[in-house]
């Protein structure tokens, strides 16, 4: 066993990753690496996952190296029991002697193939909190300075996830669910493009590459209970999707699957994540406040709240909500505006209607999602239409 050194050299380099905040923490990876065959079981994949999330990616790593506490590490793996240490080194072994991502690539000469031990270094001790884990360095351009085709996904949602394809699915779902939330904010895709990242589809010979069963589960129902049902069975219960899926067929096989993703809705009304989307909230908290103020005046001076209300969609109550009407001003009253420049005010009101009169039981804890979502579902068609009667 190796001993982490306890120098002062060393400690003063040294920042322990602790999973105190685990709702905030992030694993922020490319999607190559997503979508590439891993060759590991659980234990050793969320290892993995949980080492990216402590790496700062607006930061150079210094060697390649981050630092763990044992006693987070043990609480992730939910491992209490008096075997924890020798499961621990285990789990360690398996990670070196076993465990690889085998990623292809497409280049001007042709496909590339890399067989990539992610972590082939681990340093720990029985007297101490720490365990340093070194990523090779073939891995950390799949993990820092990511300018492109990139995924980050909660580490809190992996935490609950105890099958290897479970880790799988929600990692390509959630690449895929990114590329949906990115394009509907900052637009470049048309509305089938969009409705495609939601529903993404995957071939099963692709799925079953993804997945490592190439060799395994050759019964359609079996791979079916195994690496689908099970897996979101999983996902649907301890992350922030709700996930189905339909076979599509060819001839008397099934081809492909289509899933369906769905973001869980969330009882508070910070959705819009203001302070991402326009510089002015990237100031401190005052001026973030001020400008939430600026804006919660022009809505409750908008012609779109007063209908709103009439349509039971808004409460006297919820108009106090500083943050929920700024929300509204900035992200969806826009998107009115788009509406009746189409389709003139009665279009924004038979829209309204329609949507009171379709409206899920949970948007009222979280309406200004709900109303977004709304529109945004509604433009392209409307716009579709306006195509096809030109």
């Amino acid at each position: 066993m190796n001993i982490i050194p306890n120098n002062n050299d060393f400690n003063e380099k040294k920042v322990v990753c602790t999973l105190n905040d685990l709702e905030k923490r992030k694993v922020v990876e490319h999607n190559a690496l997503i979508t590439s065959i891993a060759k590991m079981e659980k234990t050793p994949l969320k290892m993995f996952e949980l080492a990216v999330s402590c790496i700062d990616t607006e930061k150079p790593l210094e060697d390649n190296t981050v630092y763990l506490s044992k006693t987070d590490l043990f609480a992730f793996f939910k491992v209490s029991d008096n075997d924890k240490h020798s499961r621990f080194k285990e789990g360690i072994d398996k990670m070196q002697k076993q465990a690889f991502f085998k990623i292809k690539s497409n280049k001007a000469l042709g496909i590339e193939y890399e067989s990539i031990v992610p972590i082939p270094y681990v340093k720990w001790n029985d007297y101490n909190d720490e365990v340093l884990i070194r990523f090779s360095p073939e891995i950390m351009p799949y993990l820092v300075n990511l300018k492109k085709n990139f995924t980050q996904h909660a580490l809190s949602d992996l935490a609950e996830l105890n099958s290897k394809y479970s880790l799988i699915l929600y990692r390509w779902l959630s690449m895929n669910y990114n590329q949906y939330e990115h394009y509907s904010t900052k637009g470049g895709r048309r509305a089938e493009q969009l409705e495609s990242y939601r529903n993404p589809s995957i071939t099963v010979k692709e799925l079953r590459l993804m997945t490592d069963t190439v060799n395994e589960y050759k019964d359609m129902n079996n791979f079916t209970k195994k690496v689908l049902n099970k897996p979101l069975e999983e996902i649907n219960a301890h992350t922030s999707f709700n996930v189905t899926y339909d076979k599509i067929k060819k001839g008397r096989s099934i081809d492909s699957i289509v899933f369906h993703i769905e973001k869980k809705p969330v009882a508070r009304n910070d959705f819009y994540k203001l302070e991402e989307q326009d510089p002015i909230y990237l100031q401190d908290k005052a001026n973030k406040e001020q400008a939430e103020e600026l804006l919660a005046g022009k809505a409750l001076k908008s012609k779109y709240t007063k209908l709103l209300l009439d349509n039971m969609l808004l409460s006297p109550y919820e108009m106090t909500d500083t943050s929920l009407m700024a929300g509204l001003q900035a992200h969806v009253y826009p998107l009115y505006d788009e509406l009746k420049a189409l389709r003139g005010l009665n279009g924004v009101k038979d829209h309204l209607s329609y949507v009171r009169a379709k409206q899920e039981a949970y948007s009222k804890r979280n309406i200004a999602k709900y109303l977004k979502k709304a529109i945004e579902q509604y433009l392209p068609t409307v716009k579709r239409q306006d195509l096809n009667h030109e």
